[in-house]
Order: structure tokens, then sequence, then C-alpha cells
């Protein structure tokens, strides 16, 4: 079964044959950060009424808004930086098309405009391949969902 693996900076450490390297530059990285302006989370989710939904407006982490609904309720959102598995989690949402809030077109795309990762194209190109990224092993990363959908028996809206 294919894995992740961690790339290192150490000295004559190369990426093992036929593996492919997923991070932030290539078309496979995972766009939401763990800071700045794609990493930040509303919570609560002001939209959706989750416990955190992604922050598409200009803030800032430590910044405090009110959201006013329709019917007159009020949400009263902080802002913080996303934890490493709400970024993989939005990660996953933008690919499988559940992404309920995500309001509109701000928000990060996954792949770059020539090149736009699907699940289709997740699995003609990564199935039975080895991914690298930086993350730590023992850490959610966006390489452990592209392994998921490129080896699944079936993928979700494939």
């Amino acid at each position: 079964m294919p894995e992740r693996i961690q790339r290192k900076r150490t000295a004559g450490w190369r990426l093992p044959e036929g593996a492919v390297y997923v991070g932030r530059p290539t078309k496979w990285g995972n766009p939401f950060t763990l800071g700045g302006s794609n990493g930040l989370a509303c919570m609560p989710g002001a939209v959706t009424g989750a416990d955190w939904e992604y922050e598409d407006r200009i803030s800032a982490a430590g910044m405090r808004h009110d959201y006013f609904h329709g019917d007159d309720r009020v949400t009263r959102c902080e802002i913080h930086n996303l934890s490493r598995a709400q970024a993989v989690a939005l990660y996953r949402e933008v690919l499988t098309g559940e992404v309920v809030h995500l309001r509109d077109s701000r928000w990060p795309r996954i792949g770059h405009r020539d090149q736009p990762v699907t699940l289709k194209t997740i699995r003609s190109e990564l199935a039975g391949r080895d991914l690298a990224c930086w993350c730590p092993l023992n850490q959610p990363c966006h390489a452990d969902v592209l392994l998921e959908f490129a080896n699944a028996a079936e993928v979700p809206n494939a």
C-alpha cells in the first residue's frame, strides 16, 4: 500500500524513486495554511452554526466580529488560525464538493488554473504512488487525503 513520506532537509536525503511530492508549490498542495489569509477559522461558524468554519473575510487571528442573520439572530465570532486538522478537513471538503461554508469565490482553489485537481486526476496520476510532504508523519496532512482518494476502491463524486 502506498504511504506518506516526510521530506527532509538532511544531507543526502533523496525522494524515493516513484514518489510524488505534493507540497504547497505543486498543484496538489493544500491552499489552506496554518496562518495568514488562507488559514483562518471563524468560531463558532457564523453561516452554518458548526463549531468552526473557514473565515473568508478580511480578518486576522484574534479579531472578533458579529454575523447578523436574516432572522435577527447575531452570532459573535472569534477568528483563530486554522489547526492542522481543520486545514486538512477543508482540503477534503473542497475535493469532494461538500463545502457549504465557503460563501463566495474568494476561497482558495485546489490546483493551478491550468491544472485543476479533481478526484479523477488524483486517481489517474497518484494511484499506487508514495506521496511526500513536509508534514510530520504523526500529524494530519492533506497527503493522507490524496492517498485515500488515489487508492480507494470507490471515490465519492468521482
